[in-house]
């Protein structure tokens, strides 16, 4: 059982956070993350899965990068949890 999960990534923030479900352009649900890491040699996708993993309570080995590897929206895939168990432990929003 694995969870795909659509992320809008922003790095070079002021701090690390899960900001909640919002729509992306055509409507769908998509997850806003903050990281303070730099999008340089992979530093803000590690640190994606880092706090995606601690917001949702898996070791980081869980949590990998699907897709987006260089983009802004990513796809996150966690391994262990369904799709409706990952929208109860992260923040409505």
């Amino acid at each position: 059982m694995s969870a795909r999960i659509p992320v809008k990534l922003t790095p070079k923030s002021s701090k690390d956070a899960v900001e909640g479900w919002d729509l992306d352009p055509e409507g769908r649900p998509v997850l806003k993350v903050r990281v303070r890491a730099m999008p340089v040699d992979g530093a803000a996708n590690a640190a994606l899965v880092a706090v995606l993993a601690k917001a949702l309570g898996v070791p980081r080995r869980d949590v990998n990068l699907a897709r987006g590897n260089q983009s802004r929206l990513k796809m996150i895939e966690v391994e262990g949890l369904s799709d409706s168990e990952v929208r109860e432990r992260l923040p409505a929003g």
